[in-house]
């Protein structure tokens, strides 16, 4: 990917890691337009970064996200970089019950919507002469975290329609990459320094040093080892996982 003379927009740029892509982009002279649905935020970090924009997204809901893609095309006629970056990461009992409400926020949130935004924006994407999707899923799509079933499983249907996706758009002038990240220390569970948690600045000089090569799966070095995961010891290597986890918890709040 080229990391200049884009123009960009990236999904839950308010924070976390998203906040920080959109923020190292800004630094190399791209336009940037983050989203999020708090408007305050959006304002807060713009006035930070002179020059970035916003535009207010629900990714939760069609209606917003469509109205989000006309308002980018007629606005921004050069967007060619898509960065599907909104998630949200609740905790679940997959030997339990459920939380319904929580569970379809979290389908919509990390799977579906990414999906619908980059089905929004596809056709103009197509139009720029060179254009860019970039999923932002885990690492978590190769090795499950068991108190985290469904972000587990959703990032996993990202990655997977991440491949498909890149092969129908192999005769189109859009590029698929993938960002998986291990656990970073953000906002995303518990922000609190945790030892075991990559530290926010590392994971974005390697993720746009990674992003400036044409690979199509942007892993740091930490994740590199469980990428390879799936295969006979898979479930070996899952179970060591998350016992590792259960002995020493993540903490919440």
């Amino acid at each position: 990917m080229q990391l200049t003379d884009n123009t960009i927009f990236i999904t839950g740029g308010t924070s976390g890691i998203g906040r920080a892509l959109a923020e190292a982009f800004h630094k190399l002279g791209n336009r940037v337009i983050i989203s999020g649905r708090r408007k305050a935020l959006l304002e807060e970090v713009t006035a930070l970064n002179p020059g970035m924009r916003w535009v207010e997204l629900d990714i939760t809901s069609p209606d917003s996200i469509r109205a989000a893609a006309e308002h980018l095309t007629r606005e921004y006629p050069d967007l060619n970089v898509l960065v599907n970056n909104a998630g949200i990461m609740p905790f679940d009992d997959a030997a339990g019950a459920i939380d319904e409400e929580t569970m379809l926020n979290s389908v919509n949130t990390n799977l579906l919507g990414p999906i619908r935004m980059t089905a929004a924006l596809i056709e103009h994407l197509k139009k720029q002469p060179r254009a860019h999707v970039v999923n932002n899923s885990s690492v978590l799509a190769f090795v499950p975290l068991a108190t985290n079933a469904v972000y587990s499983a959703l990032k996993a249907g990202l990655h997977s329609y991440t491949l498909s996706q890149r092969f129908a758009l192999r005769h189109t002038s859009v590029r698929v990459q993938e960002i998986a990240p291990p656990w970073v220390n953000t906002d995303l569970i518990y922000k609190g320094d945790d030892p075991r948690a990559m530290p926010l600045d590392a994971f974005i000089e390697q993720t746009m040093a990674a992003l400036a090569t044409d690979a199509e799966e942007v892993l740091v070095d930490v994740v590199k080892p469980l990428r390879d995961n799936p295969g006979a010891n898979e479930h070996a290597l899952v179970n060591g996982f998350n016992e590792a986890i259960a002995a020493n918890p993540i903490p919440v709040g």
